[in-house]
């Protein structure tokens, strides 16, 4: 089993949740030298997490010679001229969210890394989350049937960096920021293979005085005939609802990640500290979360991630599958526009997805519409005739 040596480029929030999971998950691989734009915070950040090299300028980071991936954890402006250099020097690298500011830019990056032949995977943790991975494992096996719908939503009172906030540097809003990790998860559970083919979308500023959309709402439909709808907001108060719901032919799932967590408790304010990414206070009634790498996918993800690299496998979330979403993205910015439906233009890899069908169900010679249980134990059954008229009987 191989060891790797990191390069990680940033050192804001996401660089402490990567190195904290990198040096810890499988206990081999080590960040060897670390990124930032300023020589003071790769000082403190090295410092923290015992990194023996530091750089401020990016190109001589990714050469590092002991270097053999690279983890981006910049801010969206700077992802393309990453890969870039990651690839020019022939180095694995690992993206981020959201892979690009455009599907435009997206596809280059995923174009550079193939005509370079490195290994690059996408880094969507919220598609590794515990929760998301066993109600995957359920869904692939027909545990709710054939998937018509699914809601991803994510809401929060903002983020904590300065560049989200630049339309330059960020390229958008709530929804490059957030619709990311919905659509992405909303792709595991209808399938991967399942093209989208058209969204319409709302998005408005609201609260914050930005240019950028603080609220957005989306319906993505696919090509079998389900339907996607993500949810995402900046103004959401009391902490992050991270929350996604599944409905199928056969049943249901539902997930609540982040603001319910199982753990309740109430606390004057006295001594309490910190409590969970994106919590507005450390008083009154809490949910702190144990283990927030785990909880949010890092774990998952990484292990996916160097596993793959070792086993000569495509990760479960690529460059590709990255392009896609922005090109999702693109097509809900489009439609914020023109108030209608709008295609996604994406260079497609899979074929066609059959439309969603349910095995017809007869009852004397007439089409089963429902079935329910009544309370003295009989069965109702609403049926329809060959020519359209429906009726039911009491069995």
């Amino acid at each position: 089993m191989e060891s790797h040596a990191i390069t990680l480029l940033g050192t804001g929030l996401i660089g402490n949740f990567y190195a904290e999971t990198l040096h810890a998950f499988r206990g081999r691989d080590r960040v060897g030298c670390v990124y930032s734009r300023t020589q003071e915070r790769a000082d403190a950040f090295s410092s923290r997490w015992d990194i023996p090299h530091t750089a401020t300028d990016m190109k001589e980071a990714i050469n590092h010679p002991d270097t053999d991936t690279v983890v981006i954890g910049l801010p969206n402006s700077l992802h393309e001229e990453a890969v870039m250099l990651a690839a020019e020097a022939g180095k694995a690298v690992l993206c981020t969210k959201p892979l690009a500011r455009t599907a435009e830019e997206a596809k280059r990056m995923l174009d550079a890394v193939e005509k370079a032949g490195v290994f690059a995977g996408y880094l969507e943790d919220l598609c590794y989350t515990p929760k998301t991975l066993k109600a995957l494992e359920a869904v692939n096996n027909g545990a709710i049937g054939d998937v018509t719908w699914v809601r991803s939503r994510e809401a929060h009172p903002g983020p904590h960096t300065a560049h989200f906030w630049n339309k330059e540097t960020a390229g958008g809003g709530a929804i490059i920021d957030m619709s990311c990790h919905c659509i992405e998860i909303i792709r595991n559970f209808v399938g991967k293979g399942n093209r989208p083919v058209e969204v319409m979308a709302w998005a408005d500023t609201l609260v914050h005085p930005i240019d950028l959309e603080d609220n957005a709402v989306a319906l993505v439909r696919f090509d079998n005939g389900a339907i996607g709808q993500f949810e995402c907001s900046w103004t959401f108060r009391g902490g992050m609802d991270l929350r996604d719901e599944v409905s199928g032919t056969d049943g249901i799932v539902r997930i609540d990640h982040w603001l319910r967590t199982g753990l309740e408790m109430y606390s004057t304010g006295q001594g309490a500290g910190y409590v969970a990414e994106k919590a507005e206070t450390d008083a009154g009634w809490l949910f702190p979360v144990g283990g927030e790498a785990s909880a949010l996918g890092y774990v998952d993800m990484f292990l996916d991630m160097f596993d793959a690299m070792d086993e000569g496998r495509e990760p479960a979330e690529t460059f590709y599958d990255g392009y896609v979403v922005n090109a999702v993205m693109d097509a809900a910015y489009k439609s914020v526009e023109t108030r209608a439906w709008e295609p996604v233009h994406v260079e497609w890899r899979h074929g066609e997805t059959p439309r969603i069908a349910k095995d017809i169900e007869r009852h004397d010679g007439k089409i089963v519409l429902k079935k329910e249980l009544l309370p003295d134990g009989r069965t109702n059954l609403i049926l329809r005739e060959d020519d359209g008229a429906v009726s039911d009987v009491i069995i």
